[in-house]
């Protein structure tokens, strides 16, 4: 089901000083655009489909440190671009839920290589809801962390400006200790006591799969009862957040890989060719309109977190989507970031956790944001729900081939 690209072997998993942290014997993935020293990194592209990494980027050194044993690299969307993780060098994972749907993306392999338990904890990617979307798609938890939070030398970029690097997990409790591992701090709350949440609805769109807007009330309720306080307050600019995210990262993407769209196109999967042919046409007022947006967007937030302390939304508004299929279906593909993409124009963290089971059988989704550097005060309040619930313990029904 492709969703190892390369076994990493032992004796480069860990650090040799190592012999205990706060990681050790913990086995983790690497989404394959994370340069793993010694080891294949093809980013999912018939471009790199050879090459083989220098050295370890700054978190996977980080995570050897701690005592980490680093099993693999995974399968992702070509570049860490698109939100069902196809690609033009080994074709794309599926879900383990469903072999039939999508495992979403670009951070498809982390998802599923978690959900499946051929690894504890997997690095992915996050620009505009690469790790997010994964984890909702696949029942599991994945941090979007803050904008600057980790290093990411070592990790081939999308969009400088909205790329970060974060733990997928089954459970909040790890990625809590992986993050930690990984900044080297206890990752803590800033402060203890019931939370103001806010859950704006509808968020974005009125257009929520009845479900998963169910599934959302039932969360909300939840954290009534465990003493939260439930405020109403809009996100502004919501609306727009797609189209201003969506430009700045094709534009960015296109100065990237123009020359290789000019010398080999055809190389390239088709969603990526058309991604980063779109970003040829946009125009530098267009950009700047968007940055503009972005800053708007940006100061309209601290304004929220400073009535909220977190915002409860779902993660996506539609079910998990067939791979391929037709115009309906592909239509309900591209709506699949449409509750991320706003999230990433914000320089705070955003946390995917599992909230529910749709008719479908397939995972629900929920995200919990905070303001810049709350990783703690979200992760705590996830682990809280997590002590409450059991999504995050179902696992999926089918075997996963660990090639």
């Amino acid at each position: 089901m492709n969703t190892v690209i390369s076994w990493v072997p032992a004796s480069s998993g860990t650090d040799p000083d190592v012999t205990s942290g706060p990681l050790s014997g913990v086995r983790i993935g690497v989404k394959d655009n994370i340069a793993v020293g010694g080891v294949r990194s093809t980013c999912g592209s018939a471009y790199f489909a050879d090459r083989i990494a220098e050295s370890d980027a700054e978190c996977v050194g980080a995570l050897k440190r701690a005592g980490a044993i680093i099993t693999s690299t995974l399968n992702l969307a070509e570049f860490a671009v698109g939100v069902t993780s196809q690609n033009s060098a080994s074709g794309g994972p599926v879900n383990p839920w469903d072999p039939a749907r999508v495992p979403g993306g670009s951070s498809g392999g982390s998802g599923v290589a978690v959900a499946a338990g051929i690894v504890d904890v997997a690095l992915g990617t996050d620009t505009g809801g690469s790790i997010r979307l994964p984890a909702a798609c696949c029942g599991v938890t994945g941090l979007r962390p803050s904008i600057g939070t980790l290093d990411m030398t070592g990790i081939f970029p999308v969009s400088a400006g909205f790329d970060t690097v974060g733990p997928i997990a089954r459970t909040a409790s790890l990625v809590h200790r992986t993050l930690s591992a990984l900044v080297d701090f206890d990752v803590a709350p800033r402060h203890d006591g019931p939370l103001r949440i806010a859950v704006p609805w509808p968020f974005v769109t009125a257009d929520v799969d009845p479900a998963i807007g169910e599934a959302v009330r039932t969360t909300t309720e939840l954290l009534r009862r465990l003493g939260h306080t439930v405020v109403d307050i809009p996100i502004p600019h919501s609306e727009s957040a797609q189209d201003v995210v969506y430009t700045l990262i094709y534009s960015d993407l296109a100065r990237t890989h123009a020359q290789r769209l000019g010398d080999e196109p055809s190389r390239f999967q088709p969603a990526t060719r058309e991604r980063i042919s779109l970003g040829l046409s946009i125009s530098d007022d267009r950009r700047d309109a968007a940055l503009r947006g972005r800053d708007v967007f940006r100061a309209a937030m601290v304004r929220v977190f400073a009535e909220a302390d977190v915002v409860l939304t779902p993660a996506m508004p539609v079910d998990v989507p067939p791979l391929g299929g037709d115009d309906a279906v592909i239509a309900q593909a591209r709506r699949m970031g449409q509750l991320t993409y706003p999230w990433s124009l914000h320089t705070g963290p955003t946390l995917a956790l599992p909230i529910g089971i749709h008719p479908s059988g397939m995972p629900i989704g929920g995200q919990l944001t905070a303001a810049e550097t709350d990783e703690g005060l979200l992760l705590a309040l996830a682990e809280q729900i997590q002590d409450h619930t059991d999504w995050h313990l179902r696992t999926p029904p089918i075997h996963v081939d660990r090639r």
